[in-house]
């Protein structure tokens, strides 16, 4: 048999990682003409040019995209077997974690959490990854180390915590006229709408509310993420359906708009983070599942609502 040098999967994993060798060079602290020779013995070990030249950057071959998954679990499997018993200071974690998650999540506790990781993990990172296709593969294969949100159906292995609850609010610019009296299903369905949604559906669950007393929205822009439909309220007439944290935090933070409850009644957000169980007892991981539940789950400010304010309702 021979004999295999363990230490080139902690390099491919850089390389894939980081995407170049520059990156993987300073991850692994090594100078990028010794990174390069790695790579080259990764070449001549999987026959594979595994990172190719694409004008200044350079992209994975498919050989590489099949590896990058297998890899990473190889390695998290690795540092549970070698991890001694009881070493679970978070200040010695030298570990970086992916987060799948939503622009709902990570701009409103992204805050939160890194300055939970800054003061007790500070050689921890975290990449907020983009939601895709949301496929269970990506828990599986180790390709992200959590997922966030609001979470559909996911492989019956796979553990799931639910952290908080929240609701939709209707957003608007301070001064709209939506402000001045009560705010009916009515007058909220003849207003012009921006709908939220990664898969760009113009209609959902308030839709179906409304659906339910005879009327219907007017839904004419369809935005990928809940902040940029705040956004678009704040600078216009057009109306959006954020949760409520979503509406709060920007407030909080200086943007000129107001919030109601919305006329009819929707369905709660529930949002939880999702984990492959090999890492239940992983000291790095379970600090990771507490640090995002912290973050999410800390006592929020209530800000006042409309009125007067431009928190208010």
């Amino acid at each position: 048999m021979h004999s295999i040098d363990l230490n080139l999967l902690v390099a491919l994993d850089a390389l894939l990682g980081e995407g170049s060798v520059l990156g993987a060079a300073r991850r692994m602290n090594l100078s990028p003409p010794a990174m390069s020779r790695t790579l080259g013995r990764i070449r001549r070990a999987l026959g594979d040019e595994i990172l190719v030249r694409a004008g200044r950057r350079m992209v994975p071959t498919p050989r590489a995209l099949e590896l990058h998954g297998r890899v990473r679990s190889l390695l998290d499997d690795a540092r549970l077997v070698m991890r001694p018993e009881g070493a679970a200071d978070p200040a010695t974690f030298a570990r970086a974690f992916t987060l799948r998650a939503s622009d709902y999540v990570a701009g409103v506790f992204g805050a939160s959490l890194q300055a939970i990781a800054a003061r007790e993990a500070p050689q921890v990172t975290l990449r907020f990854a983009d939601q895709g296709k949301e496929d269970v593969a990506a828990l599986r294969e180790g390709r992200i180390d959590l997922d966030i949100g609001v979470l559909g159906g996911i492989g019956p292995e796979i553990r799931m915590q639910t952290l908080l609850r929240d609701r939709f609010v209707a957003v608007v610019r301070a001064g709209h006229p939506l402000l001045k009296g009560r705010l009916t299903a009515r007058r909220f369905a003849a207003a012009t709408h921006v709908s939220a949604s990664r898969r760009g559906f113009p209609h959902g669950p308030i839709d179906d509310a409304l659906a339910s007393e005879g009327l219907s929205r007017q839904v004419r822009f369809v935005v990928p993420g809940f902040h940029a439909a705040m956004l678009t309220a704040a600078a216009s007439d057009i109306v959006a359906a954020v949760p409520l944290a979503v509406a709060t935090t920007a407030a909080r933070l200086g943007l000129k708009i107001c919030y109601r409850d919305l006329p009819v009644a929707t369905p709660a957000i529930a949002i939880a983070q999702a984990w492959h169980p090999r890492f239940d007892k992983d000291a790095g991981h379970r600090w990771l599942r507490q640090a995002v539940r912290r973050a999410l789950t800390g006592e929020r400010e209530e800000l006042p609502r409309a009125g007067g304010s431009a928190g208010a309702r």
